[in-house]
């Protein structure tokens, strides 16, 4: 006999009870995981960025060049944003820009404030008009740059669209009356930062800016969804037509 909580139990008993144990599997895998905690479309966008990155450090490779040098690949080359040749009939590099970068140290921090502000970004406005939200600042940083920036400067990052996600979520926070010292500290700095040589403080401006405007938006219009996705289509259209219309600035 065995000794139990309660008496005791035969040693078939026992067998027979160890039997109809069911064992208890994790149906949640480590990618379901993560989905969960950092939501869908940041680690999307995160996919998308690296393999943007390996595909210009292949191209460099097989270019001649160090494949961390993968700024001078020709997929790089002819998906950054040159303000002239956007004018000149290559309206793309407007947005595949933002999926380029110069380096693993760029692609890393960049990578690293969209995890962080898209996930909290994402569980506040839901997959899609995150999404949109993305999108659109980094179009309104590349509408700014086309407006102003260098006509034959090379311009690539997605600090353009991580800048509008720092913008919509100072704007939600002040609307929730959070304390927003934090955020605007964390501004002040990456300000700062935009005015060091190589960096385009225009294209973090105009995805800051965008970005505002268009949490401002979803804001005013919550609660009617059609309302909303006819705002963010309205800014969208409004970047669009001064980026491809409004001929690039002269810089002497």
């Amino acid at each position: 006999m065995i000794p139990a909580s309660v008496g005791f139990q035969c040693p078939e008993c026992v067998r027979e009870g160890a039997a109809t144990v069911r064992t208890v599997r994790h149906t949640s895998s480590g990618l379901r995981g993560a989905v969960a905690r950092w939501g869908a479309v940041p680690l999307a966008l995160i996919a998308a960025n690296v393999a943007m990155f390996l595909g210009t450090a292949v191209s460099a490779g097989l270019a001649g060049s160090a494949p961390l040098d993968n700024y001078r690949s020709p997929v790089f080359t002819a998906l950054a944003q040159v303000p002239l040749l956007v004018e000149l009939g290559e309206p793309w590099r407007l947005l595949t820009a933002a999926f380029l970068h110069i380096g693993l140290v760029h692609l890393a921090l960049n990578m690293l404030a969209l995890l962080v502000f898209g996930s909290e970004l994402e569980r506040q406005l839901g997959r899609w008009r995150f999404l949109a939200l993305y999108l659109v600042s980094a179009l309104g940083g590349s509408t700014v740059i086309q407006l102003f920036g260098e006509p034959l400067r090379p311009v690539a990052g997605a600090s353009t669209a991580i800048y509008g996600l720092l913008g919509a979520l100072g704007v939600l926070m002040v609307v929730r009356r959070q304390d927003i010292r934090g955020i605007l500290v964390l501004l002040a700095i990456n300000v700062f930062i935009s005015f060091l040589p190589g960096v385009s403080l225009l294209g973090h401006l105009g995805g800051l800016v965008t970005g505002a405007a268009v949490a401002g938006v979803l804001v005013l219009t919550r609660r009617r969804s059609t309302l909303q996705w006819a705002g963010l289509a309205g800014i969208a259209i409004v970047l669009l037509t001064l980026a491809l219309t409004v001929p690039t600035a002269v810089v002497l």
